[in-house]
């Protein structure tokens, strides 16, 4: 090899090594970065009340989407997680009026509770430290209506299968207990969040220990698709309409 080959194969190699030299540090966004570490679980519940107030007055704030891509782009620190169903009516960003970053989504049919969510729900508690966790179910839900008609239909048979706890656990008060009745079939969502909730708990040392110390919030909470209002309830099961106030 003679020194000419040899400079520039040591330019070469050590041109990887000088770009990482000069990257940019990354810019971190103050209201994710802050987030965790000042925001206790009550905040973090106020910061969702207010902005699902602003969602129903059409009062949401604009928002640099560009700017907060930038400024989370090397990080996230969200202060809430919301376990929601996959409806295309319950984004969870818009109807809390949250930014880039802000809260982890995990949507799936039914908001139902499987080894993956779990996963997910360890991993933003326990890892990178969200102070939240909503479960929240909504109102005229087709994962629901089809558990109550005891559809049949490919992979969505096992997974509408986990609504019927939640089926039984409401009264039987004489009316249709199908998706002809609304007021039932909302009753078993609001049972379906509380059963979700208990099954968290039960199901995850990690999320139990931190609920139990205080480091983390469980709350349920149901959203109505006719008007975009969040009700968040005490959510335990067979006693979750005890609904508190979100004004």
């Amino acid at each position: 090899m003679n020194s000419r080959t040899a400079r520039l194969l040591a330019l070469l190699l050590l041109a990887p090594l000088a770009a990482l030299a000069f990257e940019p540090s990354p810019v971190a966004h103050p209201a994710v970065a802050d987030a965790p570490a000042g925001l206790t679980p009550e905040e973090g519940l106020a910061r969702l009340r207010e902005g699902n107030a602003r969602w129903v007055a059409g009062r949401i704030g604009p928002r640099d989407h560009l700017a907060d891509i930038r400024a989370t782009g090397h990080a996230q620190r969200p202060f809430a997680t919301i376990v929601g169903c996959m409806d295309s009516r319950v984004s969870t960003e818009l109807v809390f009026d949250q930014g880039v970053g802000d809260v982890f989504g995990i949507r799936v049919a039914g908001n139902i509770i499987n080894d993956d969510v779990l996963g997910s729900l360890e991993y933003a508690h326990v890892v990178t430290g969200s102070r939240l966790l909503v479960v929240l179910g909504h109102s005229h839900c087709g994962a629901v209506k089809g558990a109550a008609d005891d559809v049949k239909l490919g992979h969505l048979t096992g997974l509408l299968a986990r609504l019927r706890p939640a089926i039984a656990a409401v009264p039987d008060d004489g009316t249709p207990r199908n998706s002809t009745n609304p007021v039932f079939v909302d009753k078993v969502a609001r049972e379906n969040v509380a059963l979700s909730i208990r099954e968290i708990l039960a199901r995850s040392p990690l999320l139990r220990g931190l609920h139990d110390s205080g480091r983390i919030g469980l709350v349920g909470a149901l959203y109505d698709v006719e008007t975009g209002r969040v009700e968040f309830f005490q959510a335990t099961p067979s006693a979750a309409a005890a609904s508190i106030n979100t004004d």
